[in-house]
């Protein structure tokens, strides 16, 4: 993997040293990813997600670096649960540092045709989850002194996108959330942002959509940089964001897709001018 891996990192690895870290989600895809980086620069780290299958390997992983990492069987949506886990592993790892939610839901669907029940399914892990998670870390944030969450969105909360109306409107609450959090809990010593990641390489979303809709050339042509996102790109803008290096930022959406959302196809005057 070369650069994608944390050992190449441009930050410090002691960089979020005597630091704890809740990752909802942390155990596949971005969120195995985001776990991996923040253990590698100091980091212990809390693993939640409803399958304990899920976060094992990546516990493992996590430990072989010389972290601690905590697995917690947890279901976003049950607000009960999600402020006992908060709470039992903050006391038994000594405080809470860092929050990224990341835990999401989604399936292509067409708006007409969309269940009631998928519709709440997904608003429910996304949007709700998100809050239940970041009402429940509050108090431990506060105390740290230099709290920080990271919220994951999407590039399409901003524009729209067919058959993802159930998921761009949770991410999109989402977004306004981290935007009235920060405005809210600055005051304590909070800073909150959003990454919004474009298509991620390798991720279980981006094989779906691929299968759906087209083939995996076509949506990297759209995108200036020439590549999807890998795991790591999204995990580098936690990481950022989460520590010392982002110690005055709050409130933002940092968007990670190679310029796809402003760039379009669209590559330059060569192109336009091959056009002719």
């Amino acid at each position: 993997m070369g650069g994608d891996e944390p050992r190449s990192s441009p930050f410090r690895p002691d960089l979020l040293e005597g630091r704890v870290a809740l990752v909802t989600g942390g155990g596949t895809g971005i969120g195995r990813a985001i776990s991996l980086w923040l253990a590698a620069h100091g980091a212990d780290l809390i693993l939640a997600s409803r399958s304990r299958d899920h976060l094992e390997p990546a516990a493992e992983e996590i430990r072989a670096l010389g972290r601690t990492a905590l697995v917690r069987p947890m279901d976003v949506r049950e607000p009960e649960r999600v402020e006992a886990v908060v709470r039992e592993a903050a006391a038994e790892l000594g405080g809470l540092h860092i929050v990224v939610n990341n835990a999401a839901g989604n399936f292509l669907a067409r708006a007409e045709e969309l269940s009631v029940g998928g519709w709440r399914a997904v608003v429910e892990i996304v949007l709700d989850g998100t809050f239940h998670v970041c009402r429940s870390a509050f108090e431990p944030l506060r105390d740290s002194g230099d709290g920080a969450v990271v919220n994951i969105t999407t590039t399409y909360v901003e524009t729209g996108a067919a058959f993802m109306s159930h998921s761009g409107a949770a991410k999109a609450g989402v977004l306004n959330l981290t935007r009235s959090l920060a405005a809210e809990w600055g005051r304590h010593g909070i800073r909150v942002n959003a990454v919004a990641p474009g298509l991620v390489e390798g991720t279980e979303g981006a094989r779906r959509l691929v299968e759906s809709v087209g083939r995996l050339e076509e949506f990297e042509a759209g995108v200036p940089l020439g590549r999807l996102a890998k795991p790591a790109d999204v995990a580098r803008a936690v990481l950022f964001l989460a520590s010392p290096a982002g110690a005055h930022i709050s409130g933002a959406h940092l968007v990670v897709d190679g310029g796809e959302s402003v760039g379009g196809k669209f590559s330059g005057p060569d192109e336009a001018a091959g056009a002719d």
